[in-house]
């Protein structure tokens, strides 16, 4: 079997899996279409002091499938309808109306990224960097600009370097509170 790339509505990824899951189950398919993954990363999002964990797609708008193909690369006709039929299911990544297999070395990339066990204690995704020029939309200091010094990923807070009346001044501000300049 080899691993193709479906397209699919925006947010309805999820459904679509288990929707193919499902039929596939249903009409004893599995010689032909193999896993079916939508690959995900869990994020750790702070907001005013709460932390919650959320699942982020690495792909939106795409399944990945395993299935089987003849010699010419088409796809079984069964198999072929059971997916087109399956609702938010848009179309294959194709050349010439046939659908186009992943490389190997991106289907191992996808295959690492999906395949990752679920951490409980998913990374904060902050994306500054020390160094960077900042403006804080919220809070107190709000539209004050400064320099990320420090950057606490488990705590979600950034410390900033902001000048106030001519003096270099540390503040630690959750990450949500400042944006890129």
């Amino acid at each position: 079997m080899q691993w193709y790339v479906l397209r699919v509505a925006s947010n309805k990824e999820e459904q679509v899996k288990e929707s193919l899951d499902r039929k596939v189950k249903l009409e004893n398919m599995q010689d032909f279409i193999g896993r079916v993954l939508v690959p995900s990363e869990q994020v750790k999002r702070i907001r005013s002091g709460k932390q919650r964990v959320l699942k982020r797609k690495l792909y939106p708008g795409y399944v990945f499938m395993e299935l089987q193909a003849d010699e010419n690369g088409k796809i079984n006709d069964k198999a072929w309808f059971l997916i087109k039929e399956t609702l938010g299911v848009g179309d294959f990544v194709s050349t010439d109306g046939i659908p186009t297999p992943m490389r190997d070395t991106d289907v191992a990339k996808m295959l690492v990224e999906a395949e990752k066990p679920e951490e409980t204690s998913a990374g904060l995704k902050v994306e500054f960097r020390k160094g960077d020029l900042v403006k804080i939309r919220e809070g107190a200091f709000e539209n004050f600009e400064g320099t990320v010094e420090e950057i606490d990923q488990e705590r979600g807070i950034v410390r900033v370097i902001v000048t106030i009346f001519g003096r270099s001044t540390p503040l630690d501000i959750e990450y949500w509170q400042i944006e890129k300049i």
